[in-house]
């Protein structure tokens, strides 16, 4: 079952950031994360109320708020740092936030088997091969770097808070509710800072209606991804659902081969297959 819902996680993840990366090229990303956002927490207040969720409420939803705070704070310092660029170090860069999440699951006592060890190097390595790391040729701006490693700390953050945040299916859509509530938050008052120095919230074209099942679809599979990674993270072992879950660059590379005929360079393609590998050797260990 980890296993299954950890690569769920990286499905839904990987699309997310692809959708959301199309947006981002007409729309401002702040604007994309509050909009999509917003859209996420509408829904789930509703399955929330459906399904009896309030019931559920208690002090681990202290751990969605602290999800919800620091998610859109990694957000913005990842996308600042792909603005620094190059994209080919910032993007593998940002998956060392799997050593979060893992580094806490051998804190409180996981010791993964040989084959499992084996198999989170492997993925690892795969993960960011597949993000296709520039090594020659680009200088790097040392905040471009700090920016990414903040982020990547963020998202790790957020990987452990919100498997923290409930024990159970219906306390789990409360926790997701309140952490995409508090992320609208977070986000719109950045997004107002962001407006009042000058920046735009839209395009020219403003908010199309024909983009908002996008919007909706990329809000959507991010709430979801957070709701599989923490299934599988309390139904097997931290380090090896944190590890399956961080293969999302891999899915968003191959998507964007698949719709946009973008050509993998070598060492993408090596990464996605090692990342394979890496896969088979974590559900079989």
């Amino acid at each position: 079952m980890t296993a299954l819902f950890a690569l769920a996680t990286s499905l839904l993840w990987g699309l997310a950031d692809f959708g959301g990366g199309l947006l981002t090229r007409r729309t401002p990303a702040l604007t994309v994360v509050v909009v999509s956002q917003t859209i996420a927490a509408v829904v789930l207040g509703a399955v929330v109320l459906a399904t009896g969720g309030w019931s559920e409420a208690g002090p681990r939803l202290w751990f969605a708020v602290a999800a919800g705070v620091v998610g859109p704070v990694a957000l913005l310092c990842f996308y600042q740092a792909l603005a620094l660029g190059p994209m080919g170090v910032v993007s593998p860069l940002a998956t060392l936030s799997v050593a979060v999440p893992v580094s806490v699951g051998l804190f409180l006592g996981e010791r993964p088997g040989l084959i499992q060890v084996a198999g989170i190097a492997v993925a690892v390595l795969g993960v960011v091969l597949a993000g296709g790391p520039q090594l020659r040729g680009a200088p790097v701006q040392r905040r471009a770097v700090l920016l990414t490693l903040v982020a990547a700390l963020g998202f790790g953050a957020v990987f452990t808070l919100i498997t923290e945040a409930s024990t159970t299916v219906t306390g789990l859509l409360l926790a997701l509710f309140v952490q995409r509530v508090t992320n609208v938050a977070v986000g719109g008052a950045a997004l107002y800072v962001a407006v009042r120095r000058g920046a735009p919230a839209l395009s020219g074209q403003g908010l199309p209606r024909r983009a908002l099942p996008a919007f909706a679809f990329v809000g959507l599979a991010d709430v979801a991804a957070n709701g599989t990674y923490a299934i599988a993270a309390q139904h097997g072992p931290v380090t090896v659902a944190a590890v399956l879950a961080s293969l999302y660059p891999v899915v968003t590379a191959l998507a964007a081969r698949g719709f946009l005929r973008e050509r993998l360079r070598a060492i993408q393609a090596a990464g996605a297959g090692l990342a394979l590998v890496g896969t088979v050797l974590l559900a079989t260990g």
